[in-house]
């Protein structure tokens, strides 16, 4: 009896259990349901406002805390450029130890690593990652890496270095080329990307990109063709990320040769013409002179945006075609491309360069009252620029007087040279002043200060500012002049001895001055701002950069071969004489790309006007 009592309660509580069975079923198929349905809407969410609802009903379904919802809800935020508002959700959570995965923090990092302003918070969820004890993975430490790179802090890239070795996630070749180009953001930590670059067992082309980017981005534009050219020789296809980098240094150093036989690899290895390499083609023809060149490519693309157009602007800009350049702007306005403010600079440079003082002025006010642009401080020092090219230093002080926000130091250094120019001497050297009392540490002020006493034959001044410059460790950016030839890129300082050919450089600049004086040139030796005398003035003439770099190309190239120059400050008054006396006694076009604009000398004559 007892036993069919316990078979038939057995039987009952077997008979009841799918009853449970079907009921825990339903649970989990309502809340997958409702974590699909949640997906869903995350998925189709395109504003703050709908994110909001979205929330309310992860609140009511209880999935606030569910991680695959949370992550795809970070993801939303971070495409509404409201990850703030994951986050707080998240940092909530957190507090009650719930179980979280690396996959949401790793998209909550993410999401803050391509942020603009809150790079930093990358880092405290990171430090909340391990607090809950979850283990990084192989994504984390990229996506911390582009954060640091970001933010340019050396130390902090160190300690994720550091942090991924422990790990073991630095033979990751993702987490290498992320090391590399976090590295590489930093001026000093440049040398440590290349060393783990060399070290890496395995590189790709994204590797390469990164190195070659990297040298462009710290101003080491030589290295970045050294590193192509290391590339080829390893038989590395380069992508469009590298083909921008290098025509972008070929621009830097104003490698025209290599420039175009790169756009010959492009062409030849059927790399993608995107717009970015077109508009690194336009730059780099237009930075190297040949703005024939530079039109082609523009005007044979496909597809162009507002780059595009900026680059030809101020392509015909620095090249003195004023014209040209408000021909090109007017255009772009008729094919319905809007103006932005870069387009103005290029412009306005285009006016000041050429001379153009109504058409800048009508520009200028055009910005504001057509285009609701608000002038910056770039666009106030062209304007200042363009007073002070035409010789309006009175013009160019009431300007800089009635502008609406402080000038800079590029704006008072501007009128500190247009009033040189004129003899005013007293209103540069007081403008000097306030300049090194506002930049303690900027050398230019020093030079500029030293140079108005020499001019003033204050020696005594000039040499006390030389010793405080030397007391604080400031040093004067001495001339450099760099050219092309052969494919190869030479450089040279003032005075330097350093080369191979050197003797001969030397002998060719004494041939030169001779023949110059025969067509009548006479040396500017007030330029010469030491107190020596008249014959040793004309040697430290003789010893500026770019006639070191002409004399070269003139013993090396075919007669008859232009010469092309890039320098590194401005062309001082003598050597703008003498290459106009050079171009036509050697027969040679000479193109001479300083810290302003471009010179091309011909027959004795410049582009400029000798107006620079």
């Amino acid at each position: 009896m007892f036993a069919q009592t316990l078979s038939h309660g057995c039987s009952s509580v077997f008979k009841r259990k799918p009853i449970f069975q079907t009921f825990s079923t339903r649970i989990i198929t309502n809340r997958r349901a409702a974590e699909q349905k949640c997906l869903s809407l995350l998925s189709s969410c395109n504003s703050l406002s709908k994110l909001t609802q979205i929330h309310a009903h992860l609140l009511k379904s209880g999935l606030q805390t569910n991680p695959l919802v949370l992550t795809k809800f970070s993801s939303t935020s971070s495409h509404l450029n409201s990850i703030d508002y994951a986050a707080s959700i998240i940092v909530t959570s957190s507090r009650t130890h719930l179980i979280f995965d690396a996959f949401l923090f790793n998209t909550i990092i993410r999401a803050y690593a391509q942020t603009d302003q809150s790079k930093h918070s990358a880092f405290f969820f990171y430090n909340l990652m391990l607090s809950h004890s979850i283990a990084p993975n192989k994504f984390t430490y990229p996506f911390l890496l582009k954060a640091s790179a970001g933010l340019e802090e050396l130390n902090l890239t160190k300690q994720i270095h550091g942090s991924g070795l422990k790990l073991g996630f630095d033979e990751d070749l993702y987490v290498q080329n992320t090391m590399v180009h976090a590295y590489s953001c930093c001026v000093e930590g440049i040398d440590i990307a290349r060393k783990v670059f060399d070290e890496m067992p395995k590189s790709s082309p994204v590797s390469w990109s990164a190195m070659i980017g990297g040298y462009l981005r710290v101003g080491r534009s030589v290295d970045a063709i050294d590193m192509f050219r290391r590339m080829q020789v390893g038989g590395i296809k380069g992508d469009e990320v590298t083909m921008v980098s290098v025509l972008s240094a070929c621009a830097d150093l104003g490698a025209l040769q290599l420039g175009r036989w790169v756009e010959f690899y492009i062409e030849k290895e059927r790399i993608p013409k995107t717009v970015q390499v077109c508009n690194a083609l336009v730059d780099m023809f237009a930075k190297c002179g040949d703005i024939v060149e530079a039109m082609r490519v523009f005007r044979n693309m496909k597809e162009r945006n507002i780059v595009s157009w900026t680059s030809v602007i101020v392509g015909m800009a620095v090249q003195g075609h004023g014209k040209q350049a408000v021909t090109l702007f007017e255009e772009m306005k008729s094919h319905g491309v809007v103006p932005d403010d870069v387009a103005f600079i290029g412009l306005l440079t285009a006016c000041s360069h050429a001379g153009m003082i109504r058409e800048g002025c009508s520009y200028f006010n055009l910005m504001t009252r057509e285009f609701g642009i608000v002038p910056k401080i770039e666009h106030y020092g062209c304007m200042v620029d363009l007073f002070s090219r035409a010789g309006q230093a009175k013009k160019a002080l009431e300007f800089v007087q009635k502008m609406p926000i402080e000038p800079n130091s590029v704006i008072w250094r501007t009128l500190i040279n247009v009033f040189w120019v004129q003899g005013d001497l007293e209103i540069s050297e007081s403008i000097s002043k306030s300049l090194i009392g506002d930049e303690p540490m900027h050398e230019s002020n020093y030079v500029l200060l030293s140079n108005i006493y020499a001019k003033m034959f204050r020696w005594e001044k000039k040499s006390k500012i030389r010793s405080l410059m030397e007391k604080k460790g400031i040093r004067k950016v001495p001339g450099c002049s760099m050219i092309e030839l052969n494919d190869q890129i030479y450089e040279f300082v003032s005075g330097d001895k350093m080369k191979q050919q050197y003797e001969e450089i030397y002998k060719m600049v004494d041939e030169m001055g001779r023949e110059m004086r025969r067509a009548g040139y006479v040396p500017t030796t007030s330029e010469v701002l030491l107190d020596i005398d008249e014959e040793d003035k004309e040697d430290a003439l003789n010893l500026h950069s770019e006639k070191l770099a002409i004399a070269f190309a003139l013993l090396n190239s075919p007669p008859g071969a232009p010469i092309r120059i890039v320098k590194n400050l401005r062309v001082c008054g003598d050597c703008h004489s003498a290459t106009k006396f050079i171009s036509k006694v050697y027969n040679r076009e000479i193109l001479v790309r300083d810290r302003k604009r471009f010179h091309r000398f011909r027959c004795g004559s410049c582009s400029c006007n000798d107006y620079w």
